[in-house]
């Protein structure tokens, strides 16, 4: 799956995987050593994270179910837990630097195809 943000005109993962059951958002990011630059994880639905037992700092989209960004966190770092975003639909997991390479940004569009 490809992650686009729109507003941008900007690729922000080719390769991003779904995690869309209870164990696969569980599990998320678990026992990797690194998420690559074109890699990414959809945790939907979801409104918050936790980095525990993780190696390595992530970026993260909070998207609602409009498709915009109304949070974006830059390099989370591990054995940290986000505040809930109520109005989240779904959590885009990046690889650390993302955002700022793209300008991503709160209000942004993001599209998945």
């Amino acid at each position: 799956m490809k992650i686009i943000n729109k507003t941008r005109n900007v690729v922000l993962a080719e390769n991003a995987v779904l995690a869309d059951t209870v164990f696969k958002r569980l599990c998320g990011l678990l026992g990797r050593e690194k998420l690559g630059d074109n890699e990414a994880l959809i945790l939907k639905p979801s409104n918050s994270i936790h980095m525990f037992f993780m190696r390595f700092a992530i970026d993260a989209l909070f998207v609602d179910k409009d498709n915009r960004v109304i949070a974006a966190l830059s390099e989370i770092r591990p054995w940290r837990l986000s505040k809930v975003y109520w109005k989240s639909y779904y959590v885009v997991e990046l690889s650390s630097g993302v955002l700022a390479k793209t300008g991503t940004s709160v209000g942004d569009e993001i599209a998945l195809s």
